[in-house]
């Protein structure tokens, strides 16, 4: 692949990104104008930005890199049940090893439209929208791109460090928050990309990512420091150990995630192993 497509690849997909989102946003802010309750247009929000985004991807492979999306590892959508496994576990972990930690349970006092609209914003924007298009885009055409043009290794690890990056634009984040972020997003991104590699499919990192939005940052039960207005229930840590709460950015960017990341990736790396492995046997 030339320079100038895998750059150009590159800006395209960013753009998409920001297209899907502001696609999202109008829908839902018209939506909400027209009386819609906040749940339901969560749902129709999460629905058209993971629409929105599949239907531009599509087009710009097709059309102008005249390739299938297969080939980006965007091909019908299909899911191993490891990786739904794995999807649920890894989540399920990483917040039952804080839920040992000291802390106390505090539950917001909200109505039920409330607590519906948190639960759909949580399912549908925060998992199943981000989950699919971000995966789609960094996993999907940028890092594909970058391996037909760079190699696997630069494919892996440069569009996780503009993942990474993507977390702290606009933070005001300390530079020890920072670095634990880059450090913790581009962690997550290897986990992604290797998910995807492992079954040439972007839809099997897209289950991963999204449920671990759902869980982690869904608006069910938030861990962290602090009382989270935005989740029906809230696990307030008293430690203040900034490795174990992951700083300003929580646990998503703690030790304690970034371990679960790295087994995640070991066994991904090694059924991607055993398969070639077992596809040169075969050829033998």
């Amino acid at each position: 692949m030339k320079t100038g497509k895998m750059v150009l690849t590159i800006i395209v997909s960013v753009v998409f990104l920001l297209l899907a989102g502001l696609a999202q946003e109008l829908v839902m802010r018209l939506l909400s104008l027209a009386g819609v309750p906040a749940w339901l247009y969560h749902i129709a929000g999460g629905f058209i930005y993971a629409v929105s985004a599949y239907l531009l991807v599509w087009l710009f492979c097709t059309k102008a890199l005249k390739e299938e999306p297969a080939a980006f590892c965007i091909p019908k959508c299909r899911i191993q049940i490891k990786w739904a496994v794995a999807a649920v576990l890894l989540p399920v972990l990483v917040s039952a090893v804080y839920l040992l930690f000291p802390g106390s349970y505090v539950s917001n006092p909200l109505n039920t439209g409330t607590k519906l609209a948190f639960v759909t914003r949580g399912i549908f924007l925060a998992g199943l929208g981000a989950g699919v298009v971000e995966e789609m885009l960094f996993r999907g055409l940028l890092m594909n791109v970058v391996i037909k043009k760079c190699g696997r290794a630069v494919g892996i690890v440069a569009p996780s460090l503009l993942f990474a990056s993507l977390h702290i634009i606009g933070m005001n984040f300390s530079l020890l928050s920072c670095v634990q972020v880059m450090v913790a997003g581009t962690m997550v991104g290897v986990m992604f990309s290797l998910i995807a590699l492992e079954g040439h499919s972007v839809w099997n990192s897209a289950i991963v990512h999204a449920v671990w939005n759902m869980i982690i940052i869904g608006g069910g039960l938030t861990i962290g420091t602090e009382i989270n207005e935005y989740s029906i229930s809230s696990y307030v840590l008293e430690t203040r150990a900034f490795l174990l709460t992951g700083g300003e950015f929580g646990i998503e960017s703690s030790v304690v995630a970034i371990i679960g990341y790295l087994v995640v990736s070991l066994a991904a790396a090694w059924m991607i192993r055993r398969g070639r492995q077992q596809g040169g046997a075969h050829r033998a």
